[in-house]
């Protein structure tokens, strides 16, 4: 017997990355990477493509592929379903050839150990081209399967929004855009544009967003021209609105005060670090990650950028400030909360096959318990930025109705905040603090924000 080829060690590659989120909980990128050790260079950009396909839409393909399965399904071995889930998708992808899909796939059940169910394989493969419509109408008479969206997320998100539900199911469906932010301390966006004009790299800026540009195509970041620089960086424009919303007048040392200091919480990889100091020429940033691992990403970034000397990157919870904080208070607090991430699925879709509805009440539990910590190290007059990439009214609004209700000296800014960023796409809801961006509007992850200010004199 001949050795397998390329496309057959890929589809078998995919099928593994599959399991291992499906039948292991490891996470999509964790579990890629491991696969990915098996292939080429070349294929890894193909085995992304497949397997975060595939992840994205499997709570829909999976009971379509079941209603056509001649056998129990849950009794088929977990590699021939992970095997069946991936070629399932690369037929309605449409980015290969069908009976190149088929053929490759088939093929992979030996290279998986499951040279048995090659037949089976084969005919339900066969099966789906020709009866494909009758099983995705099936799939679509549950929330579940119409969505790709697990049924307590679907039950949530349309709790919270109602009849905007539909879009955020839809965008979460999609793949993500790659967007950057311009460096504007060493470019200009109109300079940068044009260099990636030139290296043949289509785009276009964002127009609520003066650091913010949007690729037409994702692409490695080695091939965009002043990244290795520090020119620009790889960040969602959702998450640029950060140091906008906290240039508002409101806080007490506006205009003509000494440099600030700011506290980054929860900072790694560095996104924000780096973007704080970009927009605050001469502010010093504390930077925190209670994982060693995750910080030194923070230094990397900082280094890259050419802004390490302004920051103190520390390994530390954020939740005890005695073991790290100096005494100093901070002019700005940027709280970007662990959560569950339910704004950011199009980017992470296995969120929707990893998370669980129980998960919740301990986000809330962490947000509150770090927003009550990181308070009292607020300057009077400052102001503290709470983000999260969730869209769920409990890891947003209403937990900040209640701290504020619970926090006299607290007020919530957000509106006033916003000024400076006159066409952000944001919904306000109705009684609740803050604002939320929803995944997919201007083509951006979903994002929670607030910007509470810390009165001296019991007046707003």
């Amino acid at each position: 017997m001949s050795a397998p080829d390329r496309s057959t060690l890929l589809r078998a590659a995919a099928a593994r990355a599959v399991l291992e989120v499906t039948d292991k909980g490891h996470t999509l990128e964790s579990a890629v990477a491991m696969a990915a050790r098996e292939l080429p260079a070349g294929d890894r950009a193909a085995l992304q493509a497949i397997a975060f396909g595939t992840i994205r839409s499997l709570l829909r393909l999976q009971p379509a592929i079941a209603s056509l399965a001649n056998r129990d399904w849950s009794k088929t071995a977990a590699p021939v379903r992970a095997l069946l889930l991936t070629g399932v998708f690369e037929l309605e992808d449409a980015a290969t050839p069908p009976h190149a899909v088929v053929t490759s796939t088939v093929e992979a059940v030996r290279v998986l150990g499951q040279p048995k169910a090659a037949g089976y394989v084969n005919a339900l493969l066969r099966r789906w081209q020709r009866e494909r419509a009758s099983a995705l109408f099936a799939a679509d008479r549950s929330p579940a399967g119409q969505s790709a969206h697990p049924n307590w997320l679907v039950q949530a998100i349309e709790r919270d929004w109602h009849e905007r539900a539909p879009e955020i199911f839809t965008a979460n469906n999609a793949r993500a855009p790659l967007w950057l932010r311009v460096n504007l301390l060493r470019t200009t966006r109109e300079a940068f544009l044009a260099s990636l004009s030139a290296a043949g790299i289509g785009a276009a800026p964002c127009a609520w967003l003066p650091s913010a540009v949007r690729l037409d195509e994702p692409c490695p970041v080695e091939a965009i021209p002043g990244f290795v620089e520090g020119l620009c960086s790889v960040q969602d424009a959702a998450a640029q609105v950060t140091p906008y919303l906290l240039t508002s007048p409101l806080a007490a040392d506006s205009g003509a005060a000494p440099p600030l200091h700011v506290l980054d919480a929860c900072a790694a990889p560095g996104g924000k670090t780096g973007h704080l100091l970009e927009a605050f020429p001469t502010a010093t940033v504390v930077a925190l990650d209670d994982d060693a691992t995750r910080a030194a990403r923070i230094d990397e970034n900082l280094a890259r950028l050419g802004l390490a000397s302004r920051a103190t990157v520390m390994v530390a919870d954020a939740a005890e400030p005695s073991t790290w904080w100096d005494g100093r208070r901070f002019d700005r607090i940027v709280l970007d909360v662990p959560c569950s991430g339910t704004g950011v699925i199009r980017r992470h879709p296995d969120i929707r096959l990893l998370r669980r509805p129980t998960d919740i009440a301990g986000f809330v539990a962490t947000q509150e318990r770090l927003l009550t910590v990181l308070w009292p190290l607020l300057a009077p007059g400052g102001l503290l930025l709470y983000a999260s990439c969730s869209v769920l009214k409990a890891e947003n609004g209403l937990l900040l109705r209640r701290f504020l209700r619970e926090t006299p000296e607290a007020v919530d800014v957000t509106e006033s905040a916003r000024l400076t960023l006159e066409a952000l796409p944001a919904v306000v809801s109705s009684g609740l603090p803050g604002l939320v961006l929803l995944p997919g509007a201007a083509d951006q992850d979903g994002f929670g924000y607030a910007v509470l200010r810390r009165q001296t004199d019991g007046k707003q």
